[in-house]
């Protein structure tokens, strides 16, 4: 018998390069997933039918590299090294010349406390200063090699900046915010401070780099189940400074609230709930999104926006970053001055202002591939299936008829798929189980059907706890839930997702649902994660886009007809 490696040195490379900066990447052979892994680094995934992947070079994938510490070099010997050609001398040229981009333009701080952009390049200088989107937030005339700026347009120039293609490195430093001295609590289990894993460590490492001036903003990308508000909490300690963390609701605020004062010696009154229901400021202050963005009326004031300055805060976490809502941003442009961190499962938005998330929070700091954790058990093994059902000869005469979105709805809600959830919730009765679905229509008659708990926007924080505690406790082993439950819920136990319905075609919510059961299991258990599509629908179509995040991950869906469940 052959060696592997032998035969992978018989196999032709898997990459091909193409000169319009696609990568074709080939799904069957020994490489294939080496190669994968290091094209993740650098290039966004396109799309990943059985046996090709396509991958595309964007200047915000080259950026994030560079801004990890990755040189052009590193970047084209990697594709060499698994390309089956040579690689395209534009593309080559393209990577140089993108990669050179970030750190072009450095902004530091003046003694007099204004902010100055260098650059050594004399024509560079004169573009900017005569770019319209820039030229407003310049505050006085350059000497050739600098541009000087207010402080208060740090966030908007460099903002500016990345969508004329010169992504500014910010070395301008940071307000050092009110002390706040705390330690990591003992843990019953072992009498010993709580410890973090090894991947945790790297990330807060990644993303403090010992106070420097180059460490302090950035995302930190983790799947589900990996701990990210440990992540967060632990770049508070290295900080030990005063800090307000942003959530995405309620339930999620509660959970980081009661991390906190489960692993370090924080008191409850240090800690405040800043809320719909709360508005406490403390030394940690934990708010949600949706109550920093209210407003009387739409076009108001945003009434709770002075919560930013109303401490003196060192950092600022953003939760779920994926998900910062677009006022946020223009308030977090004037919060360039104090450090922060994003923590998310993908840096996909499906609004496309990834670059907004680069230049405001900061470039990518860690990363590290699911399958990398799901094989140190660090996140359980999950098996995906995308169950294909098909619509009845009334519904299919419906479908035939119907508007694109209406057309969307009636496969969505197929009714066939209440029966295929039966059979799974049959299959899956010793499990304990999620149904996710988009349509609350939908999702009653399923929670009628089943006589199970249904969870929605509409149900209360205290009645979503209670609920959410019964299925930790094993009391309830199926919940109903709809996209509320798409981020940030701690549920350990499940163990089997069924998605009836989803977003159209959005990849950062897949990601979520498959996340709610990547938690790892006390009994090592394989979790299940069903997507019931209507086949040969447009649901069928926006499936194939939902997945290509996961794809990108290493995920492979087992596609199987509802019929042979």
């Amino acid at each position: 018998m052959l060696d592997s490696r032998v035969m992978a040195d018989a196999l032709p490379n898997p990459v091909i390069v193409q000169s319009d900066r696609s990568i074709l990447l080939e799904t069957d052979g020994p490489l294939f997933e080496d190669s994968r892994d290091t094209i993740a680094a650098f290039a966004e995934l396109v799309k990943s039918p059985e046996h090709i992947h396509t991958y595309r070079l964007t200047p915000l994938s080259l950026w994030n590299a560079a801004a990890a510490g990755m040189s052009a070099r590193q970047i084209i010997e990697g594709l060499s090294r698994y390309s089956r050609y040579d690689l395209p001398q534009n593309v080559v040229a393209e990577i140089e010349d993108t990669v050179s981009r970030y750190g072009r333009l450095k902004m530091y701080k003046l003694e007099d406390g204004r902010l100055v952009l260098e650059c050594d390049e004399p024509l560079l200088v004169t573009e900017i200063m005569n770019n319209k989107s820039v030229r407003p937030f310049i505050a006085g005339a350059s000497d050739g090699r600098r541009i000087f700026l207010e402080a208060a347009n740090r966030g908007n120039i460099k903002n500016a900046l990345i969508k004329v293609g010169f992504p500014v490195e910010d070395l301008a430093g940071y307000v050092e915010g009110a002390p706040l001295h705390f330690s990591f609590r003992e843990t019953a289990l072992t009498n010993k401070p709580f410890t973090m894993r090894k991947y945790q460590i790297e990330s807060i490492a990644s993303f403090y780099m010992n106070g420097s001036n180059h460490g302090g903003s950035g995302v930190i990308v983790l799947p589900c189940g990996a701990g990210k508000t440990v992540v967060g909490i632990g770049c508070m300690h290295a900080l030990q400074t005063q800090t307000l963390v942003l959530t995405t609701n309620t339930v999620a605020l509660r959970q980081w609230k009661s991390e906190l004062l489960d692993k370090t010696d924080l008191r409850d009154d240090q800690v405040g709930e800043y809320s719909g229901d709360s508005k406490e400021i403390c030394p940690v202050t934990i708010a949600t999104y949706q109550v920093l963005t209210y407003r009387r009326t739409k076009d108001g004031p945003f009434l709770h926006f002075d919560l930013f300055d109303g401490g003196n805060w060192g950092l600022i976490v953003y939760d779920e970053v994926h998900l910062l809502p677009a006022p946020v941003f223009r308030a977090t442009a004037s919060l360039q001055a104090r450090r922060r961190v994003g923590l998310t499962a993908t840096l996909v938005r499906e609004d496309a202002r990834e670059d907004d998330v680069f230049s405001l929070i900061g470039p990518k700091k860690y990363d590290v591939p699911w399958k990398v954790l799901e094989k140190q058990g660090w996140i359980a093994q999950a098996v995906c299936h995308e169950v294909r059902v098909p619509l009845s000869n009334d519904e299919r005469y419906r479908y035939a008829v119907a508007d694109k979105r209406e057309k969307f709805k009636i496969a969505s809600t197929n009714p066939v798929k209440d029966t295929i959830c039966r059979k799974l919730i049959e299959k899956h009765k010793a499990d304990n189980v999620l149904v996710i679905g988009q349509y609350l229509d939908q999702l009653k008659v399923l929670a009628m059907t089943f006589k199970a708990p249904l969870i929605t926007g509409r149900t209360g924080t205290r009645e979503r706890e209670r609920l959410y505690g019964a299925f930790r406790r094993g009391e309830e082993k199926l919940l109903i839930v709809s996209k509320v439950a798409n981020f940030a819920i701690d549920l350990p136990d499940a163990n089997v997702a069924i998605q009836v319905s989803g977003t159209f075609g959005s990849r950062q919510e897949e990601a979520q649902r498959l996340g709610r059961v990547l938690r790892p299991k006390t009994d090592q258990a394989i979790a299940h994660f069903y997507s019931l599509v209507s086949r040969d629908t447009c649901d069928q179509d926006y499936s194939i886009k939902r997945q290509l995040f996961l794809t990108e991950q290493g995920y492979k869906y087992e596609i199987v007809n509802s019929d042979t469940l």
